[in-house]
């Protein structure tokens, strides 16, 4: 069972002031290839699964963005743990 939910806006330093989305896609690929839930939004993309599990993720693309040649790289995550279960369904359930 989930315990936490991961939100977070990636902000790569792009050489030459590139276009950050493809930097932002390949962030979101990371997600997508972890196999966790996730939730793409206008602002940020939210994740759900295990803390320990979410913050390796933020991690990995942290180390991405990097690889693709960021010099570095602002992460606004924002964390809600429950340790008794936490589900993006179930805080947006009465606005579905």
């Amino acid at each position: 069972m989930a315990n936490a939910l991961v939100s977070i806006q990636i902000i790569p330093k792009t050489k030459n002031d590139e276009d950050v989305i493809p930097y932002v896609d390949s962030a979101i690929e990371v997600i997508e290839k972890s196999g966790v839930k996730y939730q793409v939004n206008p602002l940020e993309t939210t994740m759900e699964g295990n803390l320990s599990e979410l913050l390796a993720i933020v991690e990995r693309m942290n180390e991405r963005m990097v690889e693709l040649g960021s010099s570095n790289v602002i992460s606004q995550v924002k964390i809600l743990y429950e340790p008794n279960g936490a589900s993006m369904d179930k805080l947006t359930e009465k606005y579905r």
